[in-house]
């Protein structure tokens, strides 16, 4: 296990990576075979003390006992905010593609190996259920968007973490229904949204809102929020129904 650089990533993140690997290599020993970092720690996009780092864990077997090993790991690096990992063989991996093309893409689009080897390297994707799954991708997060929301009790602090959350679950989305459009599959979140809006000739302004109050460029007072949650939500409709709508052969 070397030690990787990743372009643009702090350099207190950096350390603590290298150190998360160096455990995470304590626990499975021989039977981890690659450690990837994958999410907005690669695409550029990631916040100190907001982002999580997402990790997949290329193993060539695991059981409970193993699982339970890397648990007390995970006790300590949570706090960081390094999420529980995606435990995967390289059967599993490549099985999962023609399940979750959409994820699988997306991790094999913008991933680093900060140890062991590159499971995504001739790795086919199969895009058969691509528009798939972003049609179910979109609706289903417009659905979860409402019940959050009344969980959450309408409140402004509440809604403040939701809108960046649903986004944040969102953007991958239209990264896919670029890849369906046959267009160029951008990096920047903003850009992509603009992108899609003038592909679809949408007015996506609530997404852009929600992606400035993410980036903690905006802070809406109390009389605003309720005002931001109606335009995201009012954007998140328009844009699902609209791409449920799209004709299959405008789709590639």
């Amino acid at each position: 296990m070397t030690e990787r650089v990743i372009e643009g990533l702090p350099s207190e993140t950096q350390n603590l990576l290298q150190v998360y690997t160096k455990d995470v290599k304590g626990v499975f020993g021989d039977q981890l075979e690659g450690l990837l970092l994958y999410g907005s720690a690669v695409r550029g996009e990631f916040l100190p003390g907001r982002s999580n780092l997402n990790i997949l864990l290329l193993v060539s077997s695991y059981d409970s006992t193993l699982l339970k090993q890397y648990s007390a790991v995970h006790l300590k690096w949570s706090k960081e905010q390094i999420l529980v990992p995606l435990f995967l063989t390289e059967e599993e991996l490549r099985a999962s593609a023609a399940v979750f093309p959409l994820e699988l893409l997306e991790i094999q689009d913008q991933h680093r190996v900060l140890g062991g080897r590159d499971p995504f390297i001739g790795l086919q994707v199969p895009t058969d259920r691509l528009r798939e799954s972003v049609v179910q991708g979109l609706t289903n997060n417009l659905l979860r968007l409402r019940q959050r929301y009344v969980e959450g009790g309408g409140t402004d602090d509440a809604t403040t973490i939701l809108l960046p959350l649903s986004l944040t679950s969102t953007i991958p989305l239209l990264r896919g229904l670029q890849r369906l459009l046959g267009r160029p599959v951008l990096v920047q979140s903003d850009a992509i949204i603009t992108d899609i809006a003038e592909q679809l000739k949408l007015d996506l302004q609530g997404l852009l809102d929600a992606w400035l109050l993410k980036r903690g460029q905006i802070s809406p007072g109390p009389s605003e929020v309720p005002r931001l949650f109606d335009r995201y939500l009012h954007t998140m409709t328009l844009l699902t129904r609209t791409v449920q709508q799209l004709p299959q052969a405008g789709l590639r």
